[in-house]
């Protein structure tokens, strides 16, 4: 199968998503390869949240431009991947369009499944702590893309 789009998905598309879609967009811009994200109860319209644009921005990634995203069914037809944080995520998404389960998979698949916690209103570590999984969970999936 041929990758073109992924779409990364999380709860409010305001931390977790948005901090894969830039790593995954950063680490694929020698490839042809769209990468976006959104939230399955997305906060519309909100930036990143300060912690992960911070640690995003010491990383050397910039994420003035996000704006948080609701999953559509477009969306989730037009991905040739679509990446959640946890089983819950890909559960909801694969009841809301039962035709796209072959094509939804964790973020942590390649890392014994792990699935990443949300941050959203926690301390700096525990984003710090989410980054670090993030990052290992994109390293996972560039070899099988």
């Amino acid at each position: 199968m041929v990758i073109n789009d992924i779409l990364v998905t999380c709860t409010g598309n305001i931390c977790r998503s948005p901090t894969a879609e830039i790593i995954l967009r950063h680490r694929l811009a020698a490839r042809s390869i769209s990468v976006t994200s959104a939230g399955i109860s997305a906060l519309v319209g909100r930036p990143i949240c300060d912690k992960a644009a911070e640690i995003l921005a010491e990383n050397g990634h910039s994420s003035v431009t996000h704006r948080a995203k609701q999953v559509t069914p477009t969306m989730l037809r037009q991905s040739d991947l679509i990446l959640t944080m946890s089983h819950r995520q890909r559960n909801h998404i694969c009841s809301m369009m039962p035709e796209v389960r072959g094509k939804v998979f964790l973020l942590g698949k390649w890392d014994a499944g792990i699935e990443i916690p949300d941050p959203y209103r926690r301390d700096r570590r525990r984003y710090e702590h989410i980054y670090g999984l993030i990052e290992k969970t994109v390293e996972s999936w560039l070899m099988h893309l």
